[in-house]
């Protein structure tokens, strides 16, 4: 019976719960990642799915430590109606900000009243605890290119954040 181990290829599906037990994400169609290999994958996750095999169902209660990290309020800015252009005047809104090193970071419209608008850089579930609810649904040994790229060669991208 395989299980997942270092360098085996696993692939996952997965949701997404905040603290009442609503579903914030859900990953329908797997996800790849190589175990052990700096793949994006939160470390929990891993340690969570480690010896598992094909089929098995892992939930993972993360702190904000391990998940989405703690609230950072200097990300949080307020500015007057007035300066903000329309098209961000509407909560949920995404705005894009440059930092001097020419960095870039996605802020939300959180909140608009008494004439002001407040955009939040922090991740939606920072500060909370979620939980993580992961079906293991295939397991192989990665190639030496995967184990390089941390995932699938076929995917662009896999991470859990």
């Amino acid at each position: 019976m395989v299980t997942v181990a270092q360098n085996k290829l696993v692939y996952i599906t997965y949701s997404i719960l905040d603290s009442r037990g609503m579903v914030v994400e859900q990953h329908d169609v797997p996800v790849g990642y190589v175990q052990g290999a700096n793949s994006g994958i939160l470390p929990a996750i891993e340690s969570a799915v480690a010896g598992h095999k094909i089929g098995d169902r892992v939930e993972i209660t993360l702190s904000p430590e391990e998940g989405y990290g703690l609230r950072d309020e200097s990300l949080v800015f307020v500015d007057d109606t007035e300066n903000v252009p329309p098209e961000f005047r509407r909560v949920g809104a995404e705005v894009m900000f440059e930092n001097e090193s020419g960095e870039t970071k996605v802020f939300y419209v959180t909140a608009i009243g008494d004439g002001k608008v407040t955009v939040d850089g922090n991740p939606s579930l920072a500060g909370q605890s979620v939980t993580c609810l992961v079906n293991v649904t295939d397991i192989r040994d990665a190639t030496p290119e995967e184990i390089r790229n941390g995932r699938p060669l076929d995917v662009k991208t896999g991470t859990v954040h």
